[in-house]
């Protein structure tokens, strides 16, 4: 709890870090050391990484040209009230219109949308969680950007289910070929017909200018349910397409204080 506020601050972010997991065709996380304690009596160290691993928001320029990069995203549209809401899923099983519809908390007009589907904890260097999950597809995007929603956080691999990237059968893909044949045999159909569109999710809410977060985890389980504050502040990388962040829920457990929409300066 912060002192002197009352507040109750979760982090819904994946550590980072050398090792972490990442997207089937990442390069890995580099970490040097250029000055060490024993060395110089400080510690000094260069990263080298994909801004698109572990938690981590999309710029509209990810996906669409002409858009947006990362220090173009208005502050204020990092910051405001939400809900985090429960809809369990399976192995690639779509997180439908109908279900958004049914969430509890009401996801509202101007709400930030944290989506707990349970996969988060698969999270790691596996099939399971890069390959298999659930995820939104374009019906779900239409939905949300419909629905007026500032921002959308999936404790999933991408916003967009994993047959609708490149990991299926989109363009620069299938990155895992075998996941069309294994899909068929599962379901009796063909991937490409049931994910006809590249990435359609990131393109209705990103070219919307609705926030898009994924790869959310944490401690979202314990604000599962819950009505929260948002915070998912990326660095000011000029020319950035994306950005590892700290995904922050407060929640106040008495109900006496609130930001209300509107009031981030």
């Amino acid at each position: 709890m912060a002192k002197g506020t009352g507040l109750e601050f979760y982090s819904l972010s994946h550590p980072w870090g050398a090792g972490a997991p990442l997207w089937p065709y990442f390069p890995d996380i580099k970490i040097e050391r250029f000055h060490y304690h024993a060395k110089s009596g400080v510690l000094s160290q260069q990263i080298t990484t994909f801004m698109h691993c572990t938690t981590h928001m999309d710029a509209p320029a990810h996906v669409i040209e002409g858009t947006p990069f990362v220090d173009e995203i208005p502050l204020e549209s990092c910051f405001g009230t939400g809900v985090v809401v429960s809809i369990p899923k399976g192995k690639w099983e779509v997180i439908t219109p109908e279900d958004l519809e049914r969430a509890r908390p009401e996801i509202q007009s101007g709400d930030f949308v944290i989506i707990n589907t349970g996969w988060h904890k698969y999270y790691g260097d596996n099939r399971k969680y890069f390959v298999e999950s659930p995820g939104l597809y374009k019906e779900a995007g239409i939905w949300l950007r419909e629905r007026g929603v500032k921002g959308v956080g999936v404790d999933n691999q991408a916003l967009d289910h994993p047959l609708g990237t490149a990991i299926g059968p989109q363009p620069n893909g299938p990155l895992v070929p075998s996941t069309l044949k294994e899909y068929k045999e599962m379901t009796g159909r063909e991937a490409s017909a049931d994910f006809p569109d590249w990435e359609p999710c990131h393109r209705q809410l990103l070219g919307s200018g609705i926030v898009g977060i994924e790869n959310v985890g944490g401690d979202i389980d314990l604000v599962t349910g819950k009505r929260v504050t948002i915070a998912a502040f990326p660095w000011r990388w000029v020319g950035g397409d994306g950005c590892i962040i700290r995904l922050v829920a407060m929640l106040d457990p008495h109900g006496d204080f609130r930001i209300e929409q509107g009031s981030a300066r």
